[in-house]
């Protein structure tokens, strides 16, 4: 073949080429122009709040403030219904970040428009820093538990559960001789079975007995009877298999595996009901809560990242949602720091944002896709 020819049949070939690329763009730019006639491409859009439309504000002033007066660090979350859903605030604060004297609004109440119906003020006295909310999903009666850290004021670290209405103090624990420093804590390594070291999450089984995580000084897991009588416990300071820094999580899977936030570690550590170790999820950036829904999603609140991280029974992470929305509120459903989430009866979704002083509610959107929705809490049947 001479070199002209030669020089044909590449220009055949390149001729060939490009009418291929031709064909394959003209029928891409047609199956695109097919999608928008068909309404099937949506423009714009950044996903900050997953498979939820926030309600914008929601989260309300409470009756008394006024003046300089607003809310202080919002830290939990507990639901009872959709038209009741109980908050814990670390007091009021004004511009400056200080506390009103006495302190107040540290227990309240919102309804399903966010507007504060209730304010437990008869309990301001024995309250500084409410950690965590809880209503146990076994308990018929619905008693709200508070992880008080206490800190200041004369308050105690304690756990204190109230009858539903708050009208009454049912239980409480707490050792009036606790430490006061983290370095006192941590030169005991054998604290008492209420010498808490700043404690700060529970969780609960079917026959009342509960978990708590303590916590920010201790770093160990107690598990107590539905009578707050003392069973047994796990954990010590340290990084290794079994050890913790900073317990801030705990949740039960169908099969009473006990999942461990451990703060300091970022991981996740499982372990049997009894509290042997079975495994650990590591690079879990600063994981604050875990929650194990009805559908068996293991979601942990990240609180660096201001992100919900959804996570397999066998800790594949699938999904997360959230976005940073400063500290004063820079968006509807934006996060800053999260600490706490809890799911109503109909689905909606609260979390509690520690730095940002807010509670944002979530509604599912209508065509949301149900693997990327925060079920109901996980109810164990035996």
């Amino acid at each position: 073949m001479t070199h002209r020819d030669q020089l044909k049949s590449i220009g055949a070939s390149l001729l060939v080429v490009a009418l291929v690329v031709y064909s394959a763009c003209a029928g891409e730019n047609q199956a695109a122009q097919d999608l928008r006639s068909q309404g099937a491409i949506t423009k714009g859009g950044d996903d900050r709040t997953g498979e939820y439309e926030a309600v914008e504000n929601w989260w309300k002033p409470a009756p008394d403030h006024e003046g300089p007066w607003t809310w202080g660090e919002v830290s939990g979350v507990a639901v009872d219904t959709p038209d009741r859903i109980i908050v814990g605030v670390w007091g009021d604060r004004n511009a400056q970040g200080q506390g009103r004297e006495g302190g107040t609004n540290y227990l309240v109440v919102a309804d399903r428009n966010g507007n504060i119906v209730e304010r437990w003020t008869q309990w301001d006295s024995i309250l500084n820093k409410p950690h965590q909310i809880y209503i146990s999903p076994y308990d018929p009666e619905r008693h709200v538990w508070v992880v008080e850290r206490g800190g200041g004021r004369g308050v105690n670290m304690q756990i204190l559960k109230f009858t539903n209405d708050g009208s009454e103090l049912v239980m409480r624990l707490v050792d009036p001789d606790h430490p006061t420093t983290r370095a006192e804590a941590r030169a005991n390594p054998n604290p008492g079975p209420f010498t808490y070291g700043d404690p700060a999450v529970l969780a609960f089984l079917p026959d009342g007995s509960f978990y708590l995580g303590d916590g920010y000084w201790n770093s160990r897991i107690i598990k107590y009877n539905a009578d707050g009588e003392y069973v047994m416990e796990w954990g010590e300071l340290g990084s290794g298999p079994g050890q913790f820094d900073l317990v801030h999580g705990v949740a039960v899977d169908r099969d009473r595996r006990v999942y461990v936030g451990d703060r300091t570690n970022n991981r996740i550590q499982v372990f049997t009901e009894n509290g042997e170790f079975i495994e650990e999820w590591p690079d879990i950036s600063d994981p604050v809560g875990v929650f194990i829904d009805e559908n068996d999603g293991v979601w942990v609140i990240s609180a660096r990242l201001n992100r919900i991280l959804k996570y397999s029974l066998e800790g594949e992470l699938q999904y997360y949602l959230g976005a940073y929305g400063g500290t004063r509120g820079g968006f509807a459903g934006g996060l800053s720091r999260p600490h706490q989430l809890d799911v109503d009866q109909e689905g909606n979704l609260y979390i509690a944002s520690w730095d940002g002083g807010w509670m944002d509610k979530f509604v599912p959107k209508p065509d949301a896709d149900p693997n990327k929705l925060i079920g109901r809490s996980l109810v164990l049947t035996n």
